[in-house]
């Protein structure tokens, strides 16, 4: 009995560890679905889209024609069919809930489509088949029925056919030119498609709407680059911040303590844009000491391994220098703080008191003490790691994860803006998990419960 119960009581602790990491798993889904929901209607609601800015480049196309007039005369040039296609290009046509659930795999979405209005007194018109050379053909009934016909060469069970009415046509026409009235003349819009789920939930995070390539094919062309940074600042962060900070605590107030804080608190005033433009223009064009731009250089491929090494090496250095320059006071300080509160705590006391060595009240009983803050944002690094810095990408022109965001936010490119959120919210989450434990590896007084 007593042996059942011993049994019975060790699997507890091993219980409730997986149940707590379960029910943190679990709350990945929604609080991602959350944060990509609002940044989707934001994205979606915010002024000067891709429609609105091609809309406005016809616009001034037209002006530019003409040789000037007022804007109703140039909103009258530009036809409803032109306005659709513009929506139907850039994915703008349906509402935004809709396109929501589209994009995370809940509802189909149209992978292959070609819409066109029907003719002025016509109730059918040809539609081309995308990705063939045939014709479909669709009729318009009383009552708003459909009738299509495809050759029967193609599938007609791969395809769907609707007809958008001119009411709904109008609501498109006043979302996107709210001063000009509606043409009497607009025919109601018939869209040949072919649906399929394809969204994050089927592991496809869509096409951006600027290069025209997989949102996945982009990350993963710039994720290593930002790793590599990552990595490497966030082994020479800890590497030289951690021994530094129990340096700094315990040789508190004399010269080697004041001297370094001084360079550590240079280093964090200056923005690492600003060094990064100095760096540039100092060692890079001036002294032509390190490579002015890029990850590696051109001929890359054709060097031996060793100056590969070499070459990627030279052109990391000020870039990570840029990237080391801010972290390094911030986890220093975090260090040292936290050591000499501890040093100075009652237990530290009690040891030393006991005749404990200095060097084992420190490392034996404060440092681990000390750490557990700096454990607590470990996992979160992981983020850090992938999203990398758009300034610094910028000025050294390295084609990394932090600009791919920067550009697709400035570019309004829905698609790579939702795909690198998706990618940096989930990692933040899965870092949040790391993080406890982490502190449950260094902090024996942590149970999860």
């Amino acid at each position: 009995m007593l042996a059942r119960e011993s049994s019975k009581a060790s699997n507890t602790p091993n219980f409730i560890v997986k149940s707590y990491f379960l029910r943190r798993l679990l709350l990945i889904p929604p609080t991602l679905i959350g944060i990509t929901l609002l940044v989707f209607l934001i994205v979606r609601l915010a002024p000067g889209g891709p429609v609105q800015r091609d809309v406005a480049q016809m616009m001034g196309g037209s002006t530019g024609e003409g040789g000037g007039g007022s804007r109703e005369s140039e909103q009258a040039k530009i036809a409803p069919e032109q306005i659709f296609d513009i929506e139907e290009r850039h994915q703008r046509d349906k509402g935004v809930m809709r396109s929501y659930l589209e994009w995370l795999g809940v509802m189909p979405r149209d992978i292959l489509r070609q819409a066109r209005s029907f003719p002025k007194d016509s109730k059918e018109l040809e539609l081309p088949v995308p990705g063939t050379a045939e014709q479909a053909t669709v009729r318009l009934k009383k009552g708003g029925e459909v009738e299509w016909e495809l050759p029967d060469k193609i599938d007609k069970s791969q395809w769907r056919v609707r007809v958008v009415p001119v009411k709904q046509l109008e609501k498109r026409w006043e979302r996107q030119m709210r001063e000009a009235p509606f043409p009497d003349d607009v025919q109601p819009r018939a869209v040949l498609y072919r649906p399929s789920f394809e969204g994050l939930l089927q592991g496809s995070l869509g096409r951006s709407d600027k290069y025209g390539d997989p949102v996945w094919s982009l990350v993963k062309q710039r994720i290593p680059i930002s790793l590599f940074y990552g990595i490497i600042s966030m082994i020479l962060i800890y590497s030289v911040c951690l021994p530094l900070g129990v340096l700094k605590a315990i040789k508190h107030r004399t010269w080697l303590d004041t001297s370094t804080s001084v360079a550590v608190f240079a280093g964090y005033a200056i923005p690492s844009y600003v060094l990064g433009a100095f760096l540039l223009v100092f060692l890079g064009a001036r002294l032509d000491l390190l490579p002015i731009q890029g990850f590696v250089s051109e001929n890359f491929s054709e060097l031996s391994t060793g100056e590969q090494i070499i070459d990627l090496m030279r052109h990391a250095l000020m870039p990570l220098a840029c990237y080391l320059i801010g972290s390094f006071a911030f986890m220093t300080f975090m260090m040292k703080n936290n050591l000499m509160d501890n040093l100075a705590a009652d237990y530290v006391r009690t040891a030393a008191a006991k005749g404990v060595p200095f060097r084992a009240a420190v490392f034996r009983h404060a440092f681990r003490n000390s750490i557990i803050p700096i454990a607590t944002t470990f996992g979160q690094n992981i983020t850090i790691l992938v999203s990398g810095s758009f300034l610094i990408e910028k000025i050294f022109d390295i084609n990394g994860f932090g600009l791919l965001q920067f550009n697709a936010v400035l570019e309004k490119d829905e698609r790579v803006v939702l795909g690198v959120l998706a990618i940096s919210a989930t990692l933040m989450l899965i870092g949040n998990i790391l993080s406890d434990l982490c502190v449950a590896a260094v902090d024996p007084r942590i149970r999860f419960k």
